[in-house]
């Protein structure tokens, strides 16, 4: 059972969002509660030790880094910022994708991105923009499910280029895990309750009830940062006051994105902080970031096609056809140097399911809708919710900020 039954506020989730609410409510004087449905607080940023080393199996990179608010978090609590340029685009050696190629195919993104940005705004699909007859949709296609989780057909034109114009295109690393960091940055003055999943919210009177496994808890207010899988579905009972706000979800679908990790055992002939493209002709492909920091250990990225035919296919599966398409660009030798380590499964994971957000075609603005208070009592936080930093970590820290600033605004009000 619960020590506290009654705090003032609590915060469903201890992901980015959630940890960023945590923090700001941290000396309000409100008490706070924290429940989240995982066994670990860090939601979708999670760093798990594999062959020695942190690997992320989450959110790995900081994005616009040089006004990301996790870069200075890192820095003020002790952990280090790597801030070498990626080897995105590259293709170690040309292997598989000739240079001649990969300018062919970065000119064909390019244009699409223009004409995106030319597009009428009626339909507002990021596919209208295709030019099939270019010869690369379907490395387009493996773009888009790297960026959104999901074929272009179900992106909205003017949401991708939300995004895209507010990103400084700026990248870095935590070395000690992103996951990591998010996890310890948990303030310890909040109260956390790990392995509590939210069954049901109700509204009574002027407090709210929210039932778990442990028992209810009743607070004046709530900041709520589930998944918009989570609050589109079945596993909580919303009150019914809270449709809108799950229609909204429905339009803001969690795209497909996975992680599989290999372990490089005895020599082989990859390079530290390398990367390759699997196929740029299959939309499918895995996009492979080799040796990380030196590290002894390839990571796939799977988006979207790829993301979802790991699930349907399992993870054996996904790991045979990673090491298949390494084999083919490197030589099968390396079949020799090359062990299944550890993956994720985002979509399988009942109190996530699935990567991050994407918005479909007409739907950018609903982005607005979801980040609403309801009766001055919930308030709603993460990714989802942020105009312009959706499908980022720092993005749902800064929703969770938001969200905890109107909470205490509103609280402080009715104490007075």
């Amino acid at each position: 059972m619960f020590a506290n039954q009654d705090p003032d506020i609590v915060i469903v989730g201890a992901g980015a969002a959630g940890i960023g609410a945590a923090r700001r409510l941290a000396g309000s004087g409100l008490s706070t509660l924290v429940l989240e449905a995982l066994p670990r607080p860090g939601g979708r940023a999670w760093t798990r030790k594999g062959a020695g080393v942190p690997l992320d199996l989450g959110c790995g990179w900081l994005h616009s880094a040089d006004r990301n608010p996790w870069t200075r978090i890192a820095e003020e609590t002790g952990f280090t910022v790597d801030r070498h340029t990626p080897a995105w685009g590259t293709q170690f050696r040309d292997l598989g994708f000739s240079a001649v190629e990969r300018e062919s195919a970065g000119r064909a993104f390019a244009q699409w991105n223009e004409r995106l940005a030319a597009m009428p705004s009626v339909r507002d699909c990021a596919a209208d923009a295709l030019e099939p007859a270019g010869g690369w949709t379907s490395y387009l296609q493996a773009l888009s499910g790297f960026i959104s989780g999901d074929e272009l057909e179900r992106v909205s034109a003017k949401d991708y280029a939300a995004y895209d114009t507010a990103s400084t295109g700026c990248n870095w690393r935590v070395t000690g895990g992103y996951g990591t960091l998010v996890a310890a940055s948990l303030p310890a003055s909040v109260g956390l309750r790990l392995a509590t999943p939210l069954e049901a919210v109700a509204l009574d009177d002027r407090r709210l009830s929210l039932r778990t496994p442990a028992g209810t808890v009743r607070a004046s207010a709530a900041i709520f940062t589930v998944s918009t899988s989570v609050l589109a579905g079945g596993t909580i009972v919303w009150p019914s006051a809270l449709d809108p706000w799950r229609d909204a979800a429905t339009r803001l679908p969690l795209g497909r994105n996975e992680k599989l990790f290999l372990k490089i055992v005895g020599k082989s002939p990859f390079s530290p902080e390398s990367h390759v493209l699997g196929d740029p002709h299959d939309a499918a492909t895995g996009s492979y970031y080799i040796r990380p920091f030196g590290w002894p250990v390839i990571e796939c990225f799977l988006g979207g096609m790829g993301a979802r035919a790991a699930a349907a296919d399992g993870v054996d599966a996904a790991f045979a056809r990673a090491i298949d398409q390494l084999a083919k660009l490197f030589g099968s030798a390396v079949r020799r140097s090359l062990r299944p380590l550890v993956a994720s499964n985002w979509a399988g994971t009942a109190s996530i399911g699935g990567a991050y957000s994407h918005a479909l075609p007409g739907q950018a603005d609903v982005r607005t809708v979801l980040a609403r208070s309801h009766d001055e009592r919930l308030f709603f936080a993460g990714e989802a919710t942020h105009v312009t930093d959706f499908s980022t970590a720092h993005g749902a820290y800064e929703s969770g900020v938001r969200a905890a600033q109107e909470a205490i605004a509103v609280l402080s009000q009715h104490r007075r």
